[in-house]
């Protein structure tokens, strides 16, 4: 039983790998297609997709559905379609990989958030790593190579921001759905945000603020780029994701999750997405992986070490 258990935790984390692995693959196929599209219809598109999919999948648990979902469902869905729209747009103003780090900020944001509204304080471990955190931020996004040291790009204060609302967008599933079903939770928050998406597209493109550059010759590729989106880095990765963490140790599963940020910026240094990788740059990195490590785990791994010696 324990051997069997033992396996069990090890497929567990595979499956966890992989959802961080197909997750880090986004944000380069993001800044290709938002290039083409603007960031409003492609959420539409890849957040109605997604709906659609996972409503087909997890039909049955419709039964469960009643008023006491209503808010939670609209609440988390408006956060999550803030957090992607901000991350979007500030995806056009800088790299794949400054995007999936800093975006990684929300685990460390997470804890203050949660302390505002819950009124409990965070421990020393959280603040500690806001201040590796802050520390990282700053490597990343400030240009030492520019004419002014402390340029930093509009993107990068967008991704920012997107870290924040993907916070307290945790925050309210922890606060208003802890006792709903996840899969309803997550149909309706795609739902919602999916609304919310065509909504803001519809409003900005008579503006001229959503313009739409593809070409015809682009149609196929984007097509194929919109189907991985809502179908592996929406249905499948959240699959494997619930999976996981169904057999995984949670310290286990919150380390592996943040490689999401580290795969990110490893495919856009691969595909020749990431312009001016310095070695500051790389400092910033790191300590973004090192103040995630210290917020989700507070060093535990290595008290375990200790006392097993």
């Amino acid at each position: 039983m324990e051997k069997r258990s033992h396996n069990m935790a090890r497929i567990g984390s595979a499956a966890l790998f992989l959802a961080a692995f197909i997750w880090g693959t986004s944000f380069v196929m993001m800044k290709d297609v938002s290039e083409k599209l603007p960031p409003s219809l492609l959420l539409a598109l890849r957040f109605t997709l997604g709906c659609i999919l996972l409503s087909v999948l997890f039909i049955k648990r419709f039964k469960k559905l009643d008023k006491t979902y209503l808010l939670p469902g609209l609440v988390i869905g408006a956060l999550l379609f803030s957090a992607y729209l901000v991350q979007t747009y500030g995806l056009i103003g800088t790299t794949p990989g400054k995007n999936a780090f800093l975006t990684a900020s929300y685990c460390v944001i997470t804890p203050f958030l949660f302390w505002f509204i819950s009124k409990r304080s965070p421990d020393h471990y959280h603040m500690t790593a806001a201040i590796v955190c802050l520390i990282g931020i700053f490597f990343i996004s400030v240009d030492f190579g520019g004419e002014s040291l402390l340029t930093v790009a509009l993107g990068d204060v967008l991704t920012l921001i997107c870290g924040f609302f993907y916070a307290a967008h945790i925050v309210a599933i922890t606060t208003m759905a802890n006792d709903k079903d996840p899969m309803l939770i997550t149909i309706l928050q795609f739902g919602v945000a999916a609304v919310l998406s065509w909504l803001t597209y519809a409003i900005l493109s008579p503006l001229g603020l959503a313009p739409i550059t593809a070409t015809v010759d682009d149609a196929s590729g984007i097509a194929v780029q919109l189907v991985y989106l809502s179908v592996m880095c929406t249905a499948a990765a959240l699959g494997l994701q619930n999976f996981g963490q169904k057999y995984a140790h949670p310290t286990s599963a919150a380390v592996i999750l943040t490689f999401e940020a580290v795969f990110g910026a490893l495919f856009s240094l691969l595909l020749g997405k990431e312009s001016g990788f310095t070695v500051w740059r790389a400092l910033g990195f790191v300590l973004m992986f090192v103040a995630v490590i210290i917020s989700e785990t507070k060093l535990s791994f290595l008290k375990k070490k200790k006392g097993d010696t």
